[in-house]
């Protein structure tokens, strides 16, 4: 057949299967219009191509048109005269619950409520950039909002009273938020961002929406309302994951001027990939591993759909703007329809890893349950239950599935404290005019500590073959050191000593060995002492009137301490996971050579920090009155062996074992101690129950999932039955006979 390039004054055809030919290059190689047409002045001519007509716009004219015909056809608009709604004109995935099409709540009574969900994902793409059209006026739309992209007039409508919220992260340092408002003007458009199901991966009708400057919520806001009010009649819950939901999902509630379900309960999730760069607390309050009825979604999905709409997205750049919005809904709805060919086979892959899973999850998890006590089955299930019922109102709740830790104030907290007492006016005591600082400069003196205990490792350990590295350690060091006695401190106790002052350096063979006395050299920053009141000793500094700086010092040296034993507990944990992990199930001498070098890595910096706390303990015995003695005692060996009881706190007969004092060190002074090992197996347990429950609940999903897309099917065939008969009883032959 040809197609006209003009319906009223037609000179010039194109053949239906170069338009084909065409749309199909431009949608898998990117095939930009012009180039096709070369490639056509070629094909006609191949020795004179510049005598052929140029008919490049006429190519992209009936281009556009043909796309439309096509999308007409396919949705069955041309076998009725009614006239197409929002994304009437696109394909959605039919595993996803639509009332009227796959669901029927009236035979669905047994079903769980949250069954009835939509899973969306939400995400920008800013390779999907638009310049300025050069004159916009020329532009016609021929499907705007009947594909992907949303109606251009509501939209703009929406941004102008939009209440643009401009914020900053209080996660980490996103730049999906702090880029929100960054302007380019030369574009019209810096990008496209919407929705689509964060199950199948297939892109959401009428949700993609154009960014002006950044991923800013206004912009999100309208996709997210248009993405909700698609076919969610009967269903109640909505999971949206989103890489920045921690921050977004403050304002969402804000915008009381979009149609937002008013029943549906959205529900935020970050995927698992992106949630790794929030701050700790984030994992466990929107993770999906932790949430009733997700499955088991990673929620990145939508990463994967960018990648073929990148390829469309260079040659739509220069496009007018209907034109760009048409060529990206094509692209869109080829991607969905990909995913629509192939789901027998995804559906299939998902329901036998649903199995798998769900049967090893339930063994591990039974064998846990063999090892606790019922009452204790008990707690954990109130504990989890209340902490799912308070979710929406306080994530926090949701960490009972993270193991606190413990820690005693840091040293940077106790000399920000100081700081603040020693300004303050109240305290004249302790801020005479002369020792503003002074709290600053004995952290220094701390830091320089840590240091020389690090060099002094180093040197023991040293080689042709890090000479030189350990060369810059020391030159870094004696800086430090050189520095610490400089005027630019206003206390400075080197000037009040003499030369008969006890030292102190010789603390321990394994810390800080003795000199080698045949070695000529001087430059040994490691055995420096650093002028501290617990090196001057107590004599000479009550002698000195530094009374105050002893004080102060106790309180630091306490600062160090707990920094150096939650170091500690954190790294015996890493290394009974590597342990457990890594060790025991490598399988070839290479693996094996890899484990056991992350287990001398972690063991190297255990050492460090027990030796860094064993530091701090000489010098608190050091200085006087205190009690800090009977709260921190002295390490042994055996207290750095990571043993079974935390590689594996669920073994039989673990539970009655005690750690180590300092695993259940209280760190307000209280003597009461807790059961570490009990902790350890409590978030076992809850975390392998949330896993047995994913599992459980993807198992049902997927099931459901294959029900819906044979609804789906058959009424989509009911639906073409029906334009077959009112083709058949209106004599439209060649109607009737592409229905059938």
């Amino acid at each position: 057949g040809l197609f006209p390039a003009s319906f009223t004054r037609p000179k010039t055809a194109f053949t239906f299967a170069v338009l084909d030919n065409f749309l199909l290059d431009n949608l898998e190689c990117g095939t930009l219009a012009m180039n096709y047409y070369s490639k056509i002045h070629r094909l006609t001519s191949s020795i004179f191509p510049l005598m052929v007509p140029d008919r490049y716009r006429e190519l992209m004219g009936a281009a556009r048109q043909w796309r439309q015909c096509k999308l007409y056809k396919w949705h069955g608009f041309a076998h009725k005269d009614d006239q197409p709604k929002d994304g009437d004109l696109t394909l959605f995935f039919p595993a996803c619950p639509q009332l009227g099409i796959n669901l029927d709540l009236a035979q669905s009574d047994d079903t769980p409520s949250w069954l009835m969900t939509r899973y969306l994902v939400m995400d920008g793409n800013f390779k999907a950039e638009h310049m300025h059209p050069v004159n916009p006026s020329d532009g016609v739309s021929f499907m705007d909002g009947l594909g992907f992209m949303v109606s251009d007039k509501r939209y703009k409508s929406h941004l102008a009273i939009a209440c643009d919220h401009v914020q900053r992260s209080d996660c980490n340092n996103h730049q999906a938020v702090n880029q929100a408002n960054a302007s380019r003007q030369r574009l019209e458009a810096t990008g496209i961002g919407g929705c689509a199901c964060a199950r199948h991966g297939c892109f959401v009708l009428h949700s993609m929406v154009d960014f002006q400057k950044g991923e800013r919520q206004m912009n999100m806001d309208y996709a997210l309302s248009q993405a909700l009010n698609y076919k969610t009649d009967g269903i109640s819950h909505n999971i949206t994951f989103y890489d920045i939901n921690c921050q977004y999902n403050k304002y969402l509630k804000d915008c009381m001027y979009l149609s937002i379900p008013i029943s549906m309960n959205i529900i935020p999730v970050i995927g698992l990939w992106h949630v790794h760069g929030h701050q700790d607390s984030c994992f466990v309050w929107y993770a999906s591993n932790f949430i009733h009825g997700t499955g088991r979604i990673d929620g990145e999905i939508m990463e994967t759909l960018w990648a073929p709409l990148n390829i469309i997205s260079p040659s739509a750049r220069g496009m007018g703007t209907p034109h760009r919005k048409e060529v990206l809904d094509y692209q869109m709805n080829d991607c969905n329809f990909m995913k629509m060919i192939r789901m027998t086979t995804f559906l299939s892959r998902k329901l036998k890893e649903a199995i798998k899973g769900a049967a090893e999850s339930k063994l591990v998890f039974d064998n846990l349950n063999e090892t606790a006590q019922p009452d204790m089955f008990i707690l954990w299930k109130e504990e989890e239950a209340l902490a799912h019922a308070n979710r929406a109102e306080d994530p926090a709740a949701m960490e009972i599935y993270e193991v606190q830790l413990e820690r005693g104030k840091c040293l940077l907290s106790l000399e920000l404290h100081l700081l603040q007492a020693q300004n303050h006016p109240d305290h004249p005591v302790i801020n005479p005019p002369g020792r503003r600082g002074a709290a600053t400069w004995l952290a220094t003196g701390l830091t320089i500590e840590e240091s020389q205990i690090s060099l002094s490792r180093d040197v023991k350990r040293v080689g042709q073959i890090w000479e030189v590295d350990v060369n810059h350690e020391k030159g870094s060091c004696k800086a430090s050191q050189n520095m610490f006695v400089t005027p630019d401190f206003p206390v400075i106790v080197h000037n009040s000593l003499d030369d008969n002052y006890e030292d102190y350096s010789d603390i321990n063979e394994d810390q800080n060995p003795s000199p080698d006395i045949h070695n000529a050299s001087i430059f040994q920053p490691e055995f420096t002492v650093i002028p501290l009141p617990s090196n001057i000793g107590e004599v000479r500094c009550r002698e000195l009137g530094l009374t105050n700086l002893m004080k102060e010092e106790i309180a630091l040296q306490e600062g160090q301490a707990n920094d150096a034993l939650h170091a500690i507990r954190v790294h015996l944990c890493d290394k009974a996971v590597i342990f457990c992990n890594t060790v025991q199930s490598a399988k070839s001498q290479a693996s094996s050579t890899r484990a056991w070098t992350q287990v001398r890595s972690v063991e190297a910096v255990v050492n460090l920090n027990a030796s860094i706390y064993l530091k701090c303990w000489l010098q608190l015995a050091k200085l006087p009155d205190h009690n800090l003695l009977k709260k921190y005692l002295p390490l042994k060996k055996e207290d750095l062996k990571a043993s079974s009881v935390v590689a594996d706190p669920n073994a039989r007969g673990q539970r009655d074992t005690s750690l180590s004092w300092f695993w259940s060190l209280d760190v307000q002074g209280d003597t009461s101690r807790n059961d570490w090992m009990t902790k350890f197996y409590r978030i076992n347990w809850l975390c392998m129950k949330a896993l047995r429950d994913c599992w459980n609940e993807e198992v049902m999903i997927v099931k459901h999932e294959m029900q819906w897309s044979i609804n789906f099917f058959k009424h989509r065939a009911k639906q073409w039955l029906g334009h077959i008969h009112n083709a058949t009883s209106a004599g439209l032959t060649g109607h009737t006979c592409y229905a059938a």
